[in-house]
């Protein structure tokens, strides 16, 4: 699901664009243990409730692919010194009074807020120091903190998005990059959601429009040619 839905009249009006390196950033999005570990925060509660069958699916896309595919990326961002950016959703009030009132019982049933275990991000693909990781409140990463700002002080304008869950928190996220003007790239197998259908939906309505849908190794090959010129 990496390319357009072609009988779609829309694509005639879709705006192409190379991705150019240097300002380029590398989007990880709530990849925490909260909700992409299946032994803590929202696994744990559903295992506790008899419903861990339920997040099957989520849980084994995550491991099996979604991870790998981020460490892929995060080493070659790093590799070649380019931008990298945690987003994270979590309360940042012990009583979870600052949360949303339709965000509110699902952060506290996983127990997420700043300074718990389960706000914390993957150890497969923790920040390394000097990488911006920023805290959100709502599930557009633009609507709750100053993402927009530091983007652009620092001349990024390609955005590639990865994390979970790709229909929640990406896809609204990549949204709203878009109608602020940044070029956004949804990558198909960094992300996942809670059924194969929510995932794919996401990424066909994304495309028309908003932005693309790539697999990490185009965008990679895309990168390189991007770094080959700049040299």
């Amino acid at each position: 699901m990496t390319q357009r839905v072609r009988l779609d009249y829309i694509t005639d009006f879709t705006f192409d664009f190379a991705l150019e390196p240097a300002a380029t950033a590398l989007v990880v999005v709530d990849m925490q243990y909260a909700s992409a570990c299946r032994e803590t925060g929202l696994g744990k509660s559903l295992k506790a409730q008899g419903k861990e069958e339920l997040a099957r699916y989520r849980y084994d896309r995550i491991e099996q692919i979604v991870i790998p595919t981020i460490r892929r990326l995060l080493a070659f961002f790093r590799r070649h010194h380019l931008t990298v950016v945690y987003l994270t959703m979590g309360s940042e009030m012990p009583d979870f009074s600052d949360a949303l009132p339709h965000l509110k019982n699902f952060l506290a049933s996983s127990n997420n807020r700043l300074g718990t275990p389960e706000h914390e991000i993957l150890d497969e693909v923790k920040p390394e120091p000097g990488e911006l990781v920023l805290n959100k409140t709502t599930m557009g990463a633009f609507n709750s903190t100053n993402l927009d700002s530091i983007l652009w002080s620092r001349g990024t304008r390609y955005l590639l998005f990865t994390g979970v869950s790709t229909n929640m928190c990406v896809e609204t996220t990549a949204r709203d990059g878009a109608d602020r003007g940044f070029r956004c790239v949804i990558v198909e197998d960094g992300c996942g959601a809670s059924a194969q259908s929510y995932h794919d939906a996401a990424l066909i309505s994304f495309q028309r429009l908003f932005g693309k849908v790539q697999g990490a190794q185009e965008v990679l090959a895309e990168l390189e040619a991007g770094l080959a010129k700049e040299a």
